[in-house]
């Protein structure tokens, strides 16, 4: 998931079921907020709880209405496949999260004016004292 112009979030669910999905939205988004998503079964319960829901009907070939549309999060995926593919090939299940949190990282990074080298040096320094 993905704050339009903030953060994204990753991580490696076992389904698309909506009591796998349905906890996780409630857990990170704040009740009252705009939620845009395809139109996928599980997410038509977020509006019984709590949450402004729109959906785009991909399957009819629409991808943008207004304001309501998945290009944000579609666009980080593309990034995040295509740095797997040109750099690293393919990728294990086993590691999977790992390389989605390398990217989530860049992409949260991504307007910051310091290098992410110094960033990383920070973590370093942190995590010794």
């Amino acid at each position: 998931m993905v704050e339009r112009g903030g953060a994204v979030e990753t991580r490696i669910i076992p389904n698309v079921k909506r009591k796998t999905i349905l906890p996780i939205v409630d857990a990170n988004v704040a009740k009252g907020a705009n939620v845009y998503t395809d139109e996928m079964h599980s997410y038509k319960a977020l509006p019984s709880m709590g949450y402004k829901h729109d959906s785009i009907p991909h399957a009819q070939k629409i991808y943008v209405m207004g304001n309501v549309h998945t290009n944000t999060i579609e666009g980080f995926w593309s990034l995040c496949k295509n740095g797997i593919r040109g750099v690293y090939h393919s990728v294990s299940s086993k590691y999977l999260q790992y390389y989605l949190d390398e990217y989530a990282f860049r992409y949260n990074n991504r307007d910051r004016r310091r290098p992410m080298f110094f960033l990383f040096l920070d973590r370093v320094i942190a995590s010794r004292v």
